[in-house]
């Protein structure tokens, strides 16, 4: 696909200096560049490469100042970054867009589709399941029954939806995800073996969800397991039955989440963080990697560390234990020193 310089501003809004006719076909890095491809600067440290890219067009703030002649033309901007995200957003969207339903398909006859699917083959669509419109379903992907799905939506290969899962509106669904599972119930029993408590619940996730490649969310006991608006979840993260994960927070891999916990709006956490069951956080916390969230965190919190601790204390702590060898020999001298 091509594009011109034009026709780029005036989708992000900007404006041009230079010749806004170049056609443009590809991004590139400003450090290297190349003819045909459309570039940003963002961060001053990269400033220097403006003056030597070979990208046919820059995205620049509205108030950079060159100290020199720039042989680029440039589009000026708000945000160079989030523009350029934006346009590498649309152009993805744009080049993925299919239609069609394959050959090898298994669509039950209950099975409401919407406008403009897309269906790959080895696929299977269970009944009473809703499909929206302009839904992208890529080849083996499982969606059970009485399953809802709104419009926009992507599932990529190997997905899996099991049965009465809510989907809302333009979410995405990275290959080998897992929605719906049961939640991990087992009752104890005095034998020491372990009966199973059947996941009678289901997930609900709204709109403008992204899921990552081998994420897993249990459906819940009773009930509903939920993920709010705008939450963004990386690889390998789990979400145990009955959470409810706030709107817009963010996850990056391998996080745990246990079960019954409730996680606030505007939250990040870093990888691996583990959170134990039934702790609630609160609203814009973040936590750093690796922690170990054993107990309630408030809002507005910054918490790192095994268990996790207010972040500027959890950085002194650390830097203390770096010295405890030292500290340790010392002790130890003073000690016969007085025998």
């Amino acid at each position: 696909m091509k594009f011109t310089v034009k026709q780029i501003a005036e989708l992000l809004q900007g404006t041009v200096e230079g010749d806004e006719n170049i056609l443009l076909d590809r991004f590139s890095k400003i450090e290297q560049g190349e003819e045909g491809g459309l570039s940003f600067l963002a961060n001053p440290k990269y400033a220097q490469y403006i003056y030597t890219t070979q990208a046919s067009a820059v995205l620049v703030s509205n108030d950079f100042v060159p100290l020199r002649a720039v042989s680029a033309t440039l589009i000026r901007v708000a945000d160079p970054y989030l523009s350029f995200a934006q346009l590498m957003s649309f152009y993805t969207q744009e080049k993925r867009k299919k239609t069609g339903i394959a050959k090898f398909v298994s669509i039950d006859e209950t099975v409401t589709l919407g406008e403009n699917p897309y269906i790959g083959d080895f696929t299977h669509i269970g009944k009473n399941t809703t499909i929206g419109n302009n839904v992208m379903i890529y080849p083996q992907v499982y969606i059970g029954e009485n399953v809802s799905v709104g419009d926009d939506v992507i599932f990529y290969p190997g997905v899996k939806i099991m049965d009465d899962t809510v989907i809302g509106n333009h979410c995405t669904f990275h290959p080998g995800c897992v929605i719906g599972a049961d939640g991990f119930g087992f009752a104890p029993q005095s034998d020491h073996q372990y009966m199973k408590i059947p996941q009678l619940g289901n997930v609900v996730i709204e709109d403008n969800v992204d899921v990552g490649a081998n994420t897993c969310i249990d459906r819940s006991t009773l009930g509903s397991t939920m993920i709010r608006k705008g939450v963004k979840l990386c690889n390998f993260i789990q979400i145990a039955h009955n959470s409810d994960i706030g709107e817009n927070t963010v996850m990056a891999a391998q996080v745990g989440i246990s079960g019954s916990t409730k996680i606030g709006k505007n939250c990040v956490f870093g990888g691996q963080v583990g959170v134990n069951w039934h702790v609630k956080i609160g609203d814009n916390v973040q936590i750093g990697a690796q922690s170990a969230i054993a107990r309630h965190v408030p809002d507005n919190a910054k918490v790192l560390g095994t268990p996790a601790f207010d972040v500027k204390d959890c950085v002194k702590t650390y830097a203390c234990l770096k010295h405890l060898p030292e500290l340790f020999n010392r002790v130890r001298e003073l000690e016969q020193r007085d025998k």
